[in-house]
């Protein structure tokens, strides 16, 4: 057993190069080129969400926006280190980090092919609790605000990390000891997952939105299934995050900011890190999945190396999974205004993920100045294991409004 199994105090995170970050603006990544419709519809489909309007030109031009637009999810898409780089500071050693949860608010500007985003990002604050995954456990916030090129409000995210010590996550071990063997799912299994996945495709594919005066409190939203996860699928998902992919962004730094963290070493364990200079002639040792922080979501080994016990899938895509099935219930009068999410466990290699949500409340008179319906959404693994709690709030539009707006 270790020393720090059998004496926890005598574990701690050195957080000498935190503290004094925390309120500042910091730096990072920004994209060269303006998203594209390919990137849209990259992004679609690495996140298993076909709705037309995203994808379809002949069904876009048809519509009130007259083409291809981006989901909403599409911000962190266009960011770099899919949000998560603001609430990843300061060096510590020996470190590795997961996903906590984010919270988004949506401005009503809508990202178009053309659009470009730019990003400005904040180290807002953290904490430190103890945890049976890892011991001493770092939770820090990060803000993001997004901009276009006009200088339009998108989007703001507060993102949630968890940085913890490798090694130490590794020795306990919590998921090799939970998780048994992969999932093999019969033919019958596979066909009713199929089943589930195609009825939720159908359930809003022309983009009707609900009127806000027909919801009602109680009221349950279409089921939705994702997977089962696979190698296939996780790699499809990071390939879509466009930093990931080779000579897409260039470093930005806060004017005025003294050391601003734009492309600092966090501390990863040995076999996680960047090779920033090397990746100046061979780019696969900063691209994060052949070399870098991210190859454990691929690699089994790799995976147990950081405590995660065999590969898995990525907060980020959990939150923008979120987005766009409440995007898809609200349809194209609709727009999603707010949501917060916990992430509670990863989607592991051969689980299969489920969305269960249920209108509970409604507010006429929103900050927003829009009408809005509160959604409680849960997505849940094969074996009910709770993997994201999220609420959210969904502007919809009156029924005369639909009326005169509607396609």
């Amino acid at each position: 057993m270790s020393e720090a199994l059998e004496n926890p105090e005598a574990l701690e995170l050195d957080l000498t190069d935190v503290e004094h970050r925390v309120g500042k603006p910091i730096g990072g990544g920004q994209l060269w080129e303006p998203c594209q419709a390919s990137d849209i519809r990259r992004w679609v489909m690495a996140m298993d969400y076909p709705n037309p309007l995203h994808w379809d030109e002949q069904f876009a031009k048809k519509t009130k926006f007259g083409g291809i637009i981006a989901p909403q999810s599409i911000a962190v898409g266009l960011d770099y280190g899919h949000g998560a780089a603001p609430a990843c500071v300061g060096y510590i050693p020996g470190s590795h980090l997961i996903f906590g949860g984010e919270e988004w608010w949506f401005y009503g500007t809508r990202v178009r092919v053309g659009d470009k985003l730019y990003q400005k990002r904040r180290f807002h604050d953290y904490k430190v609790a103890e945890t049976k995954f890892a011991g001493p456990t770092m939770f820090s916030r990060g803000d993001t605000v997004h901009h276009n090129q006009v200088g339009d409000l998108v989007a703001r995210e507060r993102s949630t990390a968890i940085r913890y010590l490798a090694a130490e996550a590794e020795k306990r071990g919590m998921y090799e000891s939970q998780l048994g063997e992969i999932k093999r799912w019969t033919q019958t299994e596979l066909a009713e997952i199929d089943k589930l996945r195609h009825s939720w495709l159908l359930s809003n594919r022309d983009g009707v939105s609900p009127a806000f005066e027909e919801v009602k409190v109680g009221d349950v939203l279409p089921r939705r299934v994702i997977g089962p996860h696979s190698i296939a699928s996780f790699t499809t998902e990071y390939r879509a995050f466009l930093f990931n992919i080779w000579g897409t962004f260039g470093w930005v730094a806060p004017p005025g900011i003294e050391d601003p963290w734009v492309y600092q070493d966090p501390g990863w364990t040995e076999g996680f890190g960047f090779d920033e200079e090397g990746a100046k002639i061979d780019p696969r040792l900063r691209d994060g999945l052949y070399v870098g922080p991210s190859r454990g979501h691929i690699d089994a080994d790799r995976a147990s190396d950081v405590g995660m016990a065999r590969a898995y899938g990525y907060g980020a895509t959990m939150g923008a999974w979120c987005t766009d099935y409440l995007a898809y219930w609200a349809g194209h009068e609709g727009m999603v205004r707010h949501t917060r999410a916990s992430f509670r466990g990863p989607a592991f290699e051969g689980d299969v993920t489920y969305f269960d949500a249920e209108v509970v409340g409604k507010e006429e008179g929103s900050v927003w100045g829009v009408p809005l319906v509160q959604v409680r959404l849960r997505l849940t693994n094969q074996e009910g294991v709770l993997l994201v709690d999220c609420t959210a709030e969904v502007e919809l539009p009156y029924a005369a409004e639909r009326e005169i707006t509607g396609d």
